[in-house]
């Protein structure tokens, strides 16, 4: 049976993919976001993991304003790299691990999900911005599923919570030996638009860290306008958050954590393990949090 090991909640930007590719990680502003990025790739690959399932947001990429589902799910043996403005991003298609997926899939349809099923599937800055960092080489398959924050109606917070509970479930009916790890990337708060456009909450960023941490059934009772106000508009990409911390069982525990308010962004990484007993008790913690 698959074996969820890990869980991780990370942002993604543009900005992350610009610094990345233009060599300037080690820039004094920059360097902290990396130097967590690397500790958290160390961290991640101490779980020898077969396989990435990652969940996060499209930005008119792979799906438009004529059709574009709530959530679905990639079902193709590799991913491609798309132009999002400036020509594709120099790095070779990603590998996809078709037999995890297909089973995900049918498990969550048969469980009440109805999941669009793609194919043919690209993945924008909102996967790639924090891949290269935590896979570099793409040397593990992997899993994407989306979730729409772009399009209203918008699915609750509540509703992606279950999404992850579905996900959870599904991966460990996995009849295969596989061990799991889950990602959901987006937020944490910024705003791109209107009068408070490049505004960052670094106050609700860092309760949101600690809620989905020790209580992460409490941000199932707000709603996307509560997340758009507290951390802007855009920042409702948390919710894949939410889902990754629902995919993971109970006993999961966070034992890696950064924040970074930058920019117009506040950028955050958590880790979960999962423990092999559920009386396994935590591991020492790191906990980084850095003000600039």
């Amino acid at each position: 049976m698959a074996e969820i090991v890990a869980g991780v909640g990370c942002s993604h930007a543009p900005s992350i993919a610009h610094a990345y590719d233009h060599k300037l990680t080690q820039e004094p502003a920059w360097k902290p976001l990396f130097d967590a990025f690397a500790e958290s790739h160390r961290w991640l690959m101490s779980f020898r993991p077969d396989v990435l399932v990652v969940i996060y947001n499209d930005h008119v990429d792979q799906y438009f304003y004529d059709a574009w589902p709530t959530f679905s799910i990639g079902l193709a043996d590799e991913y491609q790299i798309p132009d999002e403005g400036f020509g594709a991003r120099d790095f070779p298609p990603v590998p996809g691990h078709e037999a995890l997926a297909r089973h995900v899939a049918s498990k969550m349809v048969d469980g009440g999900f109805d999941l669009a099923a793609s194919h043919r599937m690209s993945l924008d800055h909102g996967f790639l911005s924090p891949m290269p960092l935590l896979d570099e080489g793409w040397k593990l398959p992997v899993v994407p599923i989306t979730i729409n924050v772009v399009v209203k109606p918008l699915p609750s917070p509540r509703r992606c919570w279950e999404l992850g509970t579905a996900l959870g479930k599904a991966i460990a009916s996995y009849p295969e030996k596989l061990r799991v790890a889950i990602m959901g990337t987006g937020g944490l708060s910024h705003q791109l638009t209107g009068p408070n456009c490049g505004r960052v909450a670094p106050t609700w960023d860092r309760k949101f860290m600690k809620l989905i941490e020790r209580s992460p059934r409490k941000l199932t009772s707000y709603t996307m306008e509560d997340f758009a106000r507290l951390g802007g508009d855009h920042s409702i990409e948390v919710v894949q958050w939410i889902a990754m911390r629902a995919a993971l069982p109970a006993n999961a525990r966070a034992e890696l954590r950064f924040y970074y308010p930058h920019g117009m962004m506040g950028y955050g990484i958590i880790g979960f393990r999962v423990p092999t007993n559920a009386k396994r008790k935590n591991s020492k913690e790191r906990s980084h949090d850095q003000k600039r």
